[in-house]
C-alpha cells in the first residue's frame, strides 16, 4: 500500500509553478501544430500506419538507452530543403553509433518523397528515427536486431514576421550535455532542461556556454557579429553542425560577409552587435535580449537583414513553385 502523507493539495503543482514564473505563451515552438492529426500516415519498419496506430516495444534501445539518431527536414512546397545535407549527416550520425543503416540512399529519398506526397499540407517538417532496435536490456551491442525506423510529417509553420520583425529573446545557461553533441542523438535531456529553463523565463532559447566558451543554443546554431566579422562555433565535438551551417558559409560569402569558426568567450557574447539563431524550426531569426538584456539596440540588425533575404532566396531557387514532389518505391 501506498501512504500519502498530507492532503495532495497541500503540495503546488509543476503547472502552477511554472505558471508563476515569468512565463510567456510564445515561448514555445510555434513552427508545430500544438496537436498532430493522430490519423495522418507514418511510417515503422517498412509500413505505412496511422499515427496513433504506431508502436514500438518497450525494449527497444531508443527507448531503454536512447540509442538512436534522427533528423528533422524543413519541406517547403512540398520539396525536401536541402535533403542531401540532412541525408549526408543521417549518415553520419548512423556511423558516429556504430549502426548500419537499414536503407540506402535512394531509399532514405523515396521515403521522404512518399511521406511528403501523403501529407496534405505543403509547408511539412519531416521527422526520421532510428535506433538499435528491440533487444533485451543490456548496455552492449545486440546482435542480429533489426532497427527500429520510424518516420512522420507534420505541418511546418513559419517564423512569424512578428518574430522576424521583433527579435527573440535567450537566456544563457550551463552546457551540461555530453561531449558528442556533433551526433544528432535521441538523447536530448541536456537541451531539454535548457530550454524549459528559457521557456520558464519567459525566453525562446537558451544559449549554451561550456567552460566559458559559448557552444549553441538547446535547439539552434547560434552566430555571433563581431566588428562586422559573423563568427560561429568550429566544426567540434562540442555542437551540432547545423545544416544551416553550411548554408550561412555560403550566404555569408554571396553577400560580402567574413566569416570566423572559432571558439567564443562570454565577453564575444557580451559585445556581439548582432546575435543569429539558425535552425530547422526557426530558419533564420535574431536574438535581441539576452538575460532581459538588450542585443545591440534591442533590433534585428542589418547582417541579419541581408542573411535573411538571402536564405528567403534560396528557399525560392531551391523550392521553387509548381514543382511536384517525385514519389518512388522504398524497400
Amino acid at each position: 500500500m501506498v501512504e500519502i502523507i498530507g492532503p495532495l493539495t497541500a503540495r503546488p503543482s509543476y503547472r502552477s509553478l511554472v505558471m508563476n514564473a515569468y512565463f510567456l505563451p510564445h515561448a514555445f515552438d510555434s513552427s508545430f501544430p500544438e496537436t498532430l492529426d493522430p490519423k495522418s500516415l507514418a511510417y515503422l519498419n517498412g509500413q505505412f500506419i496511422a499515427l496513433e496506430d504506431a508502436k514500438i516495444s518497450v525494449l527497444d534501445r531508443g527507448f531503454l538507452f536512447a540509442d538512436g539518431i534522427y533528423e528533422v527536414v524543413p519541406v517547403y512546397r512540398r520539396q525536401p530543403f536541402l535533403w542531401e545535407s540532412h541525408l549526408r549527416r543521417l549518415v553520419r550520425s548512423l556511423n558516429a553509433i556504430e549502426l548500419t543503416s537499414p536503407l540506402n540512399e535512394a531509399d532514405w529519398t523515396a521515403l521522404v518523397h512518399q511521406i511528403i506526397d501523403r501529407q496534405a499540407f505543403d509547408n511539412q517538417f519531416i521527422y526520421l528515427q532510428i535506433t538499435r532496435g528491440a533487444a533485451r536490456r543490456d548496455h552492449a551491442f545486440p546482435q542480429k536486431v533489426r532497427p527500429t525506423v520510424f518516420a512522420m510529417a507534420s505541418e511546418f509553420i513559419r517564423p512569424s514576421q512578428t518574430d522576424r520583425g521583433n527579435g527573440l529573446k535567450a537566456i544563457t545557461v550551463n552546457d551540461e550535455r555530453w561531449l558528442r553533441c556533433d551526433i544528432k542523438s535521441v538523447a536530448l535531456l541536456g537541451n531539454v532542461l535548457a530550454r524549459q529553463k528559457a521557456v520558464e523565463q519567459g525566453a525562446h532559447e537558451a544559449i549554451l556556454i561550456r567552460d566559458g566558451v559559448v557552444t549553441e543554443g538547446a535547439a539552434s546554431n547560434i552566430w555571433l557579429v563581431i566588428d562586422d566579422v559573423l563568427v560561429g562555433h568550429p566544426r567540434d565535438n562540442l555542437a551540432l553542425e547545423g545544416i544551416r551551417y553550411g548554408l550561412i558559409e555560403t550566404l555569408a560569402e554571396n553577400s560580402g560577409l567574413k566569416l570566423s569558426l572559432r571558439p567564443r568567450s562570454q565577453s564575444d557574447l557580451d559585445r556581439a552587435s548582432e546575435v543569429l539563431l539558425s535552425s530547422a524550426t526557426k530558419e533564420l531569426l535574431a536574438v535581441c535580449a539576452i538575460n532581459q538584456k538588450p542585443v545591440g539596440n534591442g533590433q534585428p540588425g542589418p547582417v541579419f537583414q541581408r542573411l535573411r533575404a538571402a536564405y528567403d532566396q534560396i528557399i525560392e531557387t531551391e523550392c521553387p513553385a509548381g514543382q511536384v514532389s517525385k514519389i518512388a518505391s522504398v524497400a
